[in-house]
């Protein structure tokens, strides 16, 4: 409301080019479709260790998503499928710290958002924007009131089947077809900051990664030149966990009694930025990606030069 008298006391050379962008301070959360909730339960929950703080139902009373817990600020969130066969991602969310300001922000550079802001199910300012690829991203503000905010330090480490894997989602990967197009988007409009880019080759550009301008997530933009199969979507649409070890994130993952329902092998390698990584897959095959925050040495691995598979 404070916001909206502001725009009201303004004087009458006020443009829409003036408004500042508000903050973006984090990636909030990834939500997927899952075949069988159980399974993918027995991943997230028993096999990597998060909670399931709340979810929700449907008025039927089957289940319409349910949360899981990385940290206080960011969820994987698990819908069971509405249509077999199909993309696994259903859409991204980036939390900022004011919700109308943003809306009206967006709407002054041509985005499409709606009239006013949502309050979603469980009580946070929320609505829905699309990016050049089709993608769709959650705009959320966590109110006070709201079930994030509410379950505050709690359901991280009291799950039975031992510790969170990682403590944090470092980023997100999504597939892009035009770098340029996306760059303007998340770049020019939202703030997002270039900071590394990498290629498979050295021929063809393979990843760009952007970060939020006011925290430290990103998301890594997932080069391609054919429109990828459904098999190999679910290694680019990714999640990132972070840990301080992989050797020793691996050694906890085979404890687990969970560790019999991953059927795919867990090899620790290093990756093309020279950071410790290894790749684990959910019964649906969509990607974790445990990764180490520092490159092998300490030493910044350089950008790739190589130019993207399409402009």
């Amino acid at each position: 409301m404070k916001f909206i008298t502001l725009l009201l006391l303004l004087p009458s050379t006020f443009t829409w080019a003036q408004i500042a962008r508000p903050k973006i301070t984090g990636v909030a959360h990834i939500a997927i479709s899952v075949h069988d909730i159980e399974k993918a339960r027995t991943f997230y929950k028993d096999f990597l260790g998060y909670g399931e703080p709340f979810k929700l139902d449907n008025p039927d009373g089957s289940l319409s998503l349910t949360f899981i817990k990385v940290n206080d600020r960011q969820y994987i969130e698990l819908f069971p499928e509405k249509k077999p066969g199909t993309d696994r991602l259903v859409h991204i969310s980036l939390e900022v710290e004011d919700a109308e300001a943003m809306r009206v922000y967006l709407r002054s550079k041509g985005v499409k958002v709606p009239d006013k802001v949502g309050k979603g199910r469980i009580k946070n300012s929320n609505y829905m924007i699309t990016d050049p690829d089709g993608h769709l991203v959650e705009i959320v503000q966590y109110e006070p009131d709201g079930a994030s905010m509410l379950a505050k330090g709690k359901f991280m480490d009291e799950n039975p089947a031992g510790p969170r894997i990682s403590k944090r989602i470092a980023h997100l990967g999504i597939i892009v077809s035009s770098l340029e197009a996306s760059k303007k988007f998340y770049g020019d409009i939202l703030g997002f900051r270039e900071f590394w880019r990498g290629s498979k080759d050295e021929k063809v550009l393979s990843w760009v990664n952007m970060r939020v301008p006011d925290g430290e997530d990103y998301l890594e933009f997932m080069l391609y030149d054919t429109m990828p199969d459904l098999k190999t979507l679910g290694t680019l649409h990714h999640i990132c966990l972070e840990v301080p070890d992989v050797e020793k994130a691996k050694a906890i993952l085979d404890a687990r009694p969970a560790r019999a329902a991953h059927t795919r092998p867990i090899e620790p390698r290093t990756g093309t930025n020279r950071k410790r990584q290894m790749n684990l897959y959910d019964p649906d095959g969509t990607r974790s990606e445990l990764m180490e925050p520092k490159t092998v040495d300490g030493v910044p691995t350089p950008p790739s030069k190589a130019a993207p598979p399409r402009p």
